[in-house]
């Protein structure tokens, strides 16, 4: 019998799929989304970045995988739309408001913020019930974060130098970051009610509170020719425990503690193949659920994690601990199709080795996966 002279890579990884995941599940959107964000434990929101006419959509995650026992017993495999509606420009950025059925959007053209009633039990429609106008003009797009207990207020921001906290009932300026620079955002992060760090794209950290008009505490940029820089904190109950991890577009990783930003505890070059694809494509997260991984994707079809529990000082090479190759396999098969790279991941906020990732071509998977042996 003669053997096939290509072998499919889709069917390849699939094989290797089964022991590499718990448990993976596919959706395919009309047009890609740049946007994933969790609305409750078991619901995501998803929305379209086309210049014109774009879905935002509230989904449910696929029964089978939530279901903790007795999974061959739960027949939904499938990803549900609970609510949805339609955005008249692109959605580049998308958060979720704790406690309440808002989110907040940005176009990615401006710097105003677009406010949305996601529907509940009466109602299966998404509503834009609002806006806010943003104080600078912004070719980069604005940064949102929500404060894990203060529903009424969004902090929100395209350049360090307008980085101000607003109240979404009234539009009234409740806070505004006392800095001179005006470099381009690429996070917002709350670490704490009222705690949070704005992270620029130079690779300076600003570290300041929502309640005292203080100078921020300022961290430069770590040593080297990098252009950009991404960040993130990991979630911890205490600030003392809280670290930041910094990667840069040429691959450097920098981990430093939250008190002493200044400093770093490791460092890293980590295995990322080509260039970021887009900037506003790249993310950085720590694993809220999972001490010292954190993941990265942007540069190309992979979401890559990293486990700096091994990470020194001194910089070293560092190889994923694991790899989801799930959106590029499939784009493979083509010659004349281009290569979809990811656009955005998140990690499950209770589940430790649960994450959401879309890409180019408009899939968005859910996956859970098995760590690898020790070899």
């Amino acid at each position: 019998m003669e053997a096939a002279e290509n072998d499919d890579p889709l069917d390849d990884w699939f094989f290797e799929s089964l022991k590499s995941y718990k448990d993976l599940h596919v959706f395919q959107l009309e047009r890609p989304t740049q946007v994933i964000e969790w609305t409750s434990g078991k619901t995501v929101c998803v929305a379209g970045f086309d210049s014109s006419k774009n879905e935002i959509l509230e989904l449910r995650l696929p029964l089978k995988l939530l279901a903790d026992e007795n999974k061959g017993l739960c027949a939904e495999r499938d990803f549900k739309v609970v609510h949805g509606g339609f955005s008249d420009g692109p959605v580049r950025c998308l958060r979720h408001v704790p406690g309440t059925r808002c989110v907040v959007t940005n176009d990615g053209r401006s710097s105003d913020l677009q406010l949305w009633d996601l529907g509940g039990d009466d109602s299966d429609v998404i509503r834009r019930t609002g806006s806010i106008r943003g104080t600078s003009a912004s070719q980069t797009g604005t940064r949102i974060a929500a404060p894990p207990s203060a529903p009424a207020r969004v902090l929100h921001g395209a350049r360090s130098s307008d980085v101000r906290l607003t109240h979404l009932s009234t539009g009234q300026t409740l806070y505004k970051l006392a800095v001179d620079s005006a470099e381009p955002l690429t996070s917002l992060k709350f670490v704490g009610d009222a705690a949070f760090l704005a992270c620029c794209s130079d690779g300076t950290v600003y570290t300041a509170d929502t309640r005292t008009p203080a100078a921020p505490r300022v961290s430069p940029a770590p040593a080297g020719e990098s252009l950009l820089w991404w960040a993130d904190a990991s979630a911890a109950p205490q600030r003392s425990c809280c670290k930041v991890v910094r990667v840069s577009s040429s691959a450097q990783a920098v981990v430093s503690d939250l008190r002493n930003l200044g400093g770093a505890l490791s460092r890293a070059q980590l295995d990322l193949q080509t260039a970021p694809c887009r900037p506003g494509d790249v993310t950085v997260s720590w694993a809220p659920a999972l001490d010292g991984c954190f993941s990265v994707s942007g540069f190309g079809g992979l979401v890559q994690i990293y486990d700096t529990g091994g990470w020194r000082t001194a910089p070293q090479d560092a190889r994923p601990l694991f790899q989801h190759r799930g959106h590029v396999v499939p784009s493979r098969r083509h010659d004349d199709s281009d290569p979809a790279f990811v656009t955005v991941h998140v990690w499950h906020p209770e589940r430790p080795r649960t994450l959401l990732s879309a890409a180019s071509d408009g899939s968005v998977h859910v996956w859970d996966w098995v760590e690898p042996e020790a070899g």
